[in-house]
């Protein structure tokens, strides 16, 4: 049995399934996990999203920022739409409602205690722990379960607060909590998130830096694995693992298997062009 983990998927399933064919991929015995976002701007976004949603047990998936757009889009959060969404064909499936509560009903952290590996969409502020952020996760997920996500969804869009306080609460606390997880690159050193800046380390404004090198980070004693940072590409260093290496830009989609830590990538068609959001 191997667990291999895949970067950003973002409706590219043509290369996913060339992917799972170089690793010899066996439903039955391995399993995989998704960094989130496994839906929009590539062309596949509804055969993405019913592809892993049927892999069962054998898939595992945290909650991405598109993967959180189309959710607020099928509520009716259309002045939200981008030129470049892709995610018409999901809002006009028959299945749609069935895709959409499947999808909302997935976490925004996955944490394996056994071998204390964390996965999660974008990346977490300095001052929580682990603990701290499984908490907060859950938070946002018992919501989000629940017959009030639609109130969460109207209030989940913004950049602020911009610094974690723990006597946050109601719709700040779990925006903060959300723009964390699936949106987070580059922080200050006091936690302070710099959500605009989306290029390559070196770009980021001044007195910032990617949210993973943050002095003092209380979570760097576990290993995360997280997507989200095209720019970054793979990504091996201060006990995190990138692995959003472009699929969707032209560059690979990449898995690293959990157990020996190998890398696979395949190559994929340029779908987007560089510097698109």
């Amino acid at each position: 049995m191997a667990t291999y983990v895949i970067g950003d998927l973002q409706g590219c399933l043509d290369p996913l399934l060339q992917l799972l064919e170089q690793v010899g991929f066996d439903r039955q015995q391995d399993r995989l996990w998704f960094t989130g976002d496994l839906v929009n701007r590539g062309p596949q976004s509804l055969e993405s999203l019913r592809f892993v949603k049927e892999l069962g047990d054998s898939a595992l998936t945290v909650l991405g920022n598109h993967d959180l757009h189309l959710i607020a889009v099928s509520e009716g959060h259309d002045k939200y739409l981008h030129r470049d969404d892709t995610l018409g064909d999901i809002l006009a499936a028959p299945d749609r409602d069935e895709l959409l509560r499947w999808l909302r009903h997935r976490p925004l952290l996955h944490y394996d205690e056994q071998r204390d590996l964390a996965m999660v969409h974008a990346g977490l502020p300095p001052q929580w722990t682990i603990q701290e952020a499984r908490g907060h996760a859950r938070e946002v997920e018992s919501v989000l379960r629940s017959d009030d996500y639609r109130d969460f969804l109207d209030h989940m869009y913004g950049n602020q607060p911009d610094r974690w306080q723990a006597d946050l609460t109601g719709h700040e606390r779990r925006r903060f909590i959300v723009n964390c997880l699936t949106r987070l690159r580059y922080c200050s050193a006091d936690g302070r998130l710099a959500l605009d800046a989306k290029g390559k380390p070196g770009s980021q404004p001044e007195d910032t830096m990617p949210w993973f090198q943050a002095p003092k980070r209380k979570s760097r004693m576990t290993r995360i694995l997280f997507g989200h940072w095209s720019t970054l590409g793979l990504y091996r260093d201060d006990n995190v693992i990138a692995l959003d290496t472009g699929c969707l830009w032209g560059g690979s989609l990449t898995a690293i298997r959990l157990e020996d830590g190998e890398i696979f990538s395949q190559d994929c068609p340029q779908t987007k062009r560089p510097g698109m959001a």
